[in-house]
């Protein structure tokens, strides 16, 4: 098991140094356990540290040591086994002779003394017990009152449903569970299929089925936020903001008579989303590099807008505040101004792409963060700004639905007749 160990060390030392996102490291299961529990944790285990030395070594050694405390206190790993593990592992890194003493001295101590008393301050203790940085939990204080904070804070931890979608152009979601060998797990929607918990994702990405393009993996949550389009057959569809391309597929998916317009700004995004259509067979989906902020920019898009589309989706970037708990390392990139700038994007992109939109049309505006500053605060300034478009439907709030979809807000506007 050191190699996992190794491969859980790299990839939380690339997280912290380089900003990498863990999940995409295709490390095998148990090192990607270690690794996002160790990144869900992290301002905890930091603190449990600081309890047990007199100053922090290096980020290398904290790294060693917080994958040491996570497995004894919060993983089914014996305590020696963990203990003695890390030691190997301190020393296959190259750390040093101390290195490897202090990581041995530091996890037997905290084997004797247990988990540090928690700070009696609540701000404080709440954000150090579920790791979320204390001026965001104090924000969420602010905007949802203590108990609701704590509870958002405390679902942080949580390690969340995972789901495929089945592609239900080439096969039932019935069928494919019993050809993968998951019958009995829960199926919503006709096409989406709960992953029981010790099935790995990456055995399911190994299967025929899976490069047949029988199914993709997705939250069932993106099913909410498409419906709200009310997309009718023959349609024209604009998906602006479409990396990486789940919701793009999942509606050509439910309509193959859709023409559908999948546009991202990055080339590379582009690329694995091309790899996705083709696998999933998916011919009513064309693919474009398109600033959503200047759609119009370049002659190389006339084609493209040369007519008005009768429906736009806009999942914009934002915070990932409603899904920190599948991509922890989130929470530690915001800052106050980074939420200002996010805002101040999310609206620019609305603005710009509903000019795109025909009369009579709908657009629907979709972010993956419960926080008002990107949701309900950046449509209701849009509408104000606005008057020929208005909100339409009952939205998709974060949380509103099953506790095992993601924290999805959307918003449907339509834009009336002059």
């Amino acid at each position: 098991m050191l190699t996992e160990r190794e491969e859980a060390y790299r990839v939380l030392l690339l997280w912290q140094k380089e900003g990498t996102f863990i999940k995409e490291s295709g490390i095998p299961p148990f090192a990607m356990e270690v690794a996002l529990g160790v990144c869900r944790r992290h301002l905890y285990l930091q603190y449990f540290i600081k309890s047990l030395v007199k100053r922090m070594p290096s980020v290398e050694v904290c790294t060693i040591l917080e994958m040491g405390l996570f497995q004894m206190f919060f993983m089914d790993v014996p305590d020696y086994a963990a203990i003695d593990s890390c030691v190997e592992l301190a020393k296959s890194a190259n750390l040093g002779e101390g290195a490897v003493r202090l990581t041995n001295a530091v996890l037997r101590s905290a084997r004797r003394s247990g988990v540090p008393a928690l700070p009696s301050q609540r701000v404080r203790r709440v954000s150090i017990e579920n790791s979320i940085p204390e001026w965001l939990v104090r924000r969420w204080f602010d905007v949802y009152g203590g108990d609701r904070a704590e509870s958002i804070a405390r679902s942080t931890l949580e390690r969340p449903a995972e789901w495929i979608r089945v592609n239900l152009q080439k096969i039932s979601a019935p069928v494919l569970a019993e050809k993968i060998g998951i019958t009995g797990s829960s199926i919503l929607y006709d096409r989406f299929i709960e992953i029981p918990r010790d099935v790995g994702v990456k055995v399911l990405l190994a299967l025929p089925e899976f490069s047949a393009g029988m199914f993709s993996f997705q939250n069932p949550s993106a099913y909410d936020v498409v419906k709200l389009l009310d997309a009718r057959p023959g349609m024209k569809v604009w998906d602006a903001c479409a990396a990486p391309g789940g919701k793009s597929a999942l509606m050509a998916e439910m309509d193959p008579t859709l023409d559908i317009l999948a546009s991202d700004s990055s080339e590379f995004r582009l690329e694995k989303m091309k790899d996705l259509m083709d696998r999933l067979g998916l011919s009513n989906v064309r693919l474009e590099s398109i600033d959503a902020l200047s759609p119009l920019a370049g002659v190389e898009h006339a084609d493209a807008f040369a007519s008005k589309f009768d429906r736009i989706l806009l999942d914009v970037p934002c915070s990932n505040m409603g899904v920190i708990a599948r991509r922890p390392e989130s929470v530690y990139r915001l800052t106050p101004e980074s939420i200002t700038e996010l805002t101040n994007l999310q609206y620019g992109i609305l603005e710009h792409a509903s000019e795109m939109l025909k009369q009579d049309g709908r657009l629907v505006y979709a972010t993956c963060s419960p926080d008002p500053a990107e949701t309900t605060q950046v449509v209701n300034r849009f509408v104000k700004a606005h008057p020929e478009f208005v909100k339409v439907g009952d939205p998709v709030l974060p949380g509103s639905r099953d506790a095992r979809f993601d924290g999805f807000f959307a918003q449907a506007l339509e834009r009336k007749k002059s």
